[in-house]
């Protein structure tokens, strides 16, 4: 699937909700006030936006960062249960939409550590991939992420 348009991209990420990728994800950690919600678990739609929340903290100027950051775990929700491609379908799906950065970084971020050396930006995708997995935890809502989406989404149009 290739992703058309951020409008198309919106509603995939909106699919996000209530949907679950990798046990980890299932298995979250609690919020740091102590208890986790029922079920203690973490849908792919709160952790896309927790994952890009602490990219946008970590690297306020790097806007195609943010976006690898939302859009990482869509292969997760658009081919379930293909554990070993969903990083690759991710990257499929936005390389024409967001640019070849953004799907660089984010078929790079599931790859071994052992296929390394990577660079700081994947290893800061990795990182938030890995700080974002608390449960319960507020990281704003999808739509504020439209504007960012866009801009990127425009400067990738004009480098092709």
């Amino acid at each position: 699937m290739e992703l058309r348009s951020v409008d198309e991209l919106m509603d995939l990420l909106h699919a996000c909700r209530g949907a679950w990728g990798t046990p980890d994800l299932r298995h979250s950690r609690p919020r740091p006030s102590g208890g986790s919600p029922v079920g203690g678990s973490l849908d792919l739609h709160d952790h896309a936006l927790q994952t890009a929340a602490l990219l946008r903290r970590g690297h306020p100027s790097d806007k195609e960062l943010q976006v690898a950051g939302l859009v990482h775990g869509i292969g997760q929700l658009l081919y379930p249960g293909d554990e070993a491609g969903h990083a690759d379908h991710a990257a499929d799906a936005v390389r024409s939409l967001l640019g070849e950065r953004v799907a660089r970084l984010v078929r790079l971020y599931a790859a071994p550590w052992d296929d390394g050396p990577f660079d700081d930006d994947v290893l800061s995708l990795r990182q938030a991939d890995e700080a974002g997995k608390v449960a319960g935890l507020n990281a704003g809502v999808l739509e504020d992420w439209r504007t960012v989406l866009e801009l990127v989404a425009a400067r990738a149009t004009v480098r092709r």
